[in-house]
């Protein structure tokens, strides 16, 4: 097929616009972007041609079949090309296959057994070539990793991993023939829920995410806010309570020592000396086990503290609560509503808090949907 790249700023605006909202009409697409038919048609031209646009069926109605045909509306092609996303952790690989506007089309998981670089890298080949059989051609790979990420290539520092300056991108696309692009796993999910998912539309929108750490994501005029913090991890040093629980990680009573699934357990542990699964605490919170409770309430209280706070200062519409620790919603959610509001103006409008139960395969989607905006539109984060 036809390249889609390069192209030019304008073009890129058009197709994203048709990506995000599509199928569009030629007039409305022109309304959303303020061109003139002249202009669109113009820039939609090189679009058609490559395979990158498609008019759509056309949905006229019957007050529009009495006024003439209307011009077809126009959407990407989305099956035309595949790309692969992985989400790295301290013993698992997540990957998924999904269309140009990242729907899911096929998973893969695989154990890690070493953080050797060269064979993590092996082993993302080789789950690449399994992920692609079936499918369209692949027109690139994203992979999401925790800790700092430069120039979406090299992992600078992954505390999960054990890496310094490991220059991940080159490793793999030495072994694919592929484009790859490298991302942290939380500028990752932020991206794929601003164009994909709960951030879809708005203008202000929050990404915080609770598991084995603490992730956060701000989005203003539609676009992520790149921060230097990004992998340094985040909620170390935001100290919700200064009298708060000491844990190995993170500074006494932070977001990290309360709240991460880690910072929990080792609570559970230093009290009782049991090793105790997030999951089993979880249940012993809710059947009213004393140290379970004491420590999800904490916990809870934690939460609400970090969500008003964070919609306190950065005012956004929506955010978004994800991640592996988001059972806690299940068990303590309305003392985490209570404290959003007990640090919240009374008259203030309610926060939108939207928890998404997912897994680390919404992780994986993440960096392919940073493979599409990157290596397809020449978009994404600065």
């Amino acid at each position: 097929m036809t390249s889609w790249l390069p192209l030019s700023p304008a073009e890129r605006t058009v197709a994203i616009e048709v990506l995000v909202h599509g199928p569009l009409s030629r007039t409305e697409l022109a309304r959303r972007l303020g061109l003139s038919q002249g202009s669109l048609t113009r820039l939609t031209k090189p679009l058609l041609e490559s395979g990158l646009l498609a008019e759509a069926p056309e949905t006229a109605g019957p007050a529009q079949a009495r006024q003439g045909r209307p011009s077809q509306p126009l959407d990407v092609v989305a099956d035309a090309r595949s790309f692969l996303g992985f989400k790295i952790t301290g013993d698992m690989v997540y990957g998924v296959v999904t269309t140009l506007r990242s729907e899911v089309t096929g998973r893969l998981d695989r154990p890690l057994t070493t953080h050797d670089p060269d064979a993590v890298a092996a082993l993302l080949a080789e789950m690449a070539s399994a992920l692609a059989d079936g499918h369209p051609a692949p027109a690139g790979i994203g992979i999401g990793a925790g800790g700092l990420v430069r120039e979406r290539a090299v992992v600078a520092e992954s505390p999960f991993l054990g890496w310094r300056d490991v220059p991940l991108g080159a490793l793999v696309q030495e072994r694919t023939g592929l484009p790859v692009v490298v991302e942290n796993d939380v500028a990752a999910l932020v991206e794929a829920e601003t164009w994909f998912g709960a951030g879809r539309g708005l203008d202000r929108f929050a990404v915080l995410t609770i598991g084995a750490g603490i992730g956060y994501g701000l989005v203003l005029g539609g676009r992520r806010v790149p921060f230097t913090e990004d992998g340094h991890g985040f909620g170390h040093h935001w100290i919700i309570d200064p009298n708060g629980p000491l844990t190995p990680v993170g500074a006494r009573g932070s977001a990290v020592s309360l709240l991460t699934i880690p910072g929990i357990e080792y609570q559970i542990r230093a009290a009782t000396g049991r090793d105790t699964t997030y999951e089993e605490i979880l249940a012993g919170a809710a059947a009213g086990e004393p140290m379970d409770f004491r420590v999800i309430d904490e916990a809870a209280r934690a939460l609400g503290t970090l969500v008003a706070q964070i919609a306190n200062f950065a005012m956004p519409q929506k955010i978004l609560l994800a991640g592996e620790g988001v059972g806690l919603m299940d068990v303590a959610g309305d003392t985490v509503r209570d404290t959003i509001g007990a640090h919240r103006h009374p008259l203030a409008d309610p926060v939108d808090l939207e928890t998404k139960v997912s897994d680390f395969h919404d992780w994986a989607r993440g960096a392919a949907v940073l493979a599409i905006q990157v290596l397809v539109l020449g978009e994404g984060p600065v």
